[in-house]
């Protein structure tokens, strides 16, 4: 996800992506335990994804 994307979502639209996210992101963990992981890739991607959005929700709240 880009960050221009992200900047352009409401505070609502930034908690419910970061919620899907996290989601995602357990199941990506537990598929890597259990050796049933293809695409190794997206953990980082994921990882990444969350940090942006938690930099925006951030950033948000100091204006």
């Amino acid at each position: 996800m880009k960050i221009a994307d992200i900047r352009t979502k409401t505070a609502d639209e930034l908690a419910d992506e970061l919620e899907k996210l996290k989601k995602e992101q357990f199941n990506l963990r537990f598929q890597k335990a259990t050796g049933q992981l293809e695409n190794t890739a997206r953990v980082r991607q994921v990882r990444r994804d969350i940090a942006r959005i938690e930099t925006v929700i951030t950033a948000k709240r100091g204006n």
